[in-house]
């Protein structure tokens, strides 16, 4: 048996033996903590994301593509996602701003908030913070999308 298979076998085990790892360990976190489980999901597929591009990096080295080639295919691509990212900047900030949400906002899911503007303000319930957007829930039962860089950028008052 050629011993890259064998070294293979073991970073794909490594690949979901870390991943059940970093699943429980978010579980603790967000119990310990009390997260809501739609401030974790992002989390994990990050460190998901982070896992399997080390699981290929790893296996392209151990079949022996020359470095020179990953190099280059990995400045192209990073080339292309930095034009497309640039092209397309209310994405990249949304995506920074769910981030910053997630982390460091006093908002959470089930909160009733009312969203300061000045021309109308915005009241609702927080039902969802995704990467793209803060959806509320009005008590006529309507769901509002609000960019996540606009919520940022807007006062907001928690309705106690």
């Amino acid at each position: 048996m050629d011993i890259r298979v064998v070294e293979t076998t073991i970073a794909v085990a490594s690949f979901f033996i870390l991943r059940f790892i970093s699943i429980k360990l978010l579980a603790k976190i967000q119990k310990k903590y009390d997260y809501s489980k739609y401030r974790i999901r992002p989390i994990l597929k990050s460190i998901n994301l982070f896992i399997f591009i080390t699981l290929v990096i790893v296996i392209i080295a151990i079949w022996g593509v020359e470095q020179t080639n990953i190099l280059t295919f990995i400045t192209s691509v990073l080339t292309v996602v930095g034009i497309a990212l640039v092209a397309q900047w209310s994405i990249l900030s949304n995506i920074s701003s769910a981030i910053i949400i997630f982390i460091s906002h006093p908002v959470k899911l089930g909160e009733s908030i009312t969203i300061i503007d000045k021309e109308f303000d915005i009241k609702g319930q927080v039902s969802d913070i995704g990467l793209f957007y803060v959806i509320l829930k009005t008590e006529a039962n309507e769901k509002i999308t609000i960019p996540n860089n606009i919520f940022l950028q807007k006062a907001t008052k928690i309705n106690l």
